[in-house]
């Protein structure tokens, strides 16, 4: 119990800020995710693993 009352007032302060930003950063980065320039290169990302790579797998059978 001692040991709480030794934090300095100033540390709310630093957590608020610290909170404001991280939640920020998230809604800037939601933002720019969702953006529609984004879609054509996130729907060709997505499709990416989808895709046959035929000479990648020849090499891979190849000794």
């Amino acid at each position: 119990m001692i040991a709480l009352m030794m934090v300095s007032p100033i540390w709310g302060h630093v957590v608020g800020v610290f909170t404001v930003l991280t939640m920020a950063s998230f809604i800037g980065i939601w933002i720019w995710a969702w953006r529609k320039h984004h879609k054509s290169s996130f729907d060709r990302l997505a499709r990416l693993p989808l895709e046959d790579d035929v000479d990648a797998i020849a090499k891979e059978d190849r000794p």
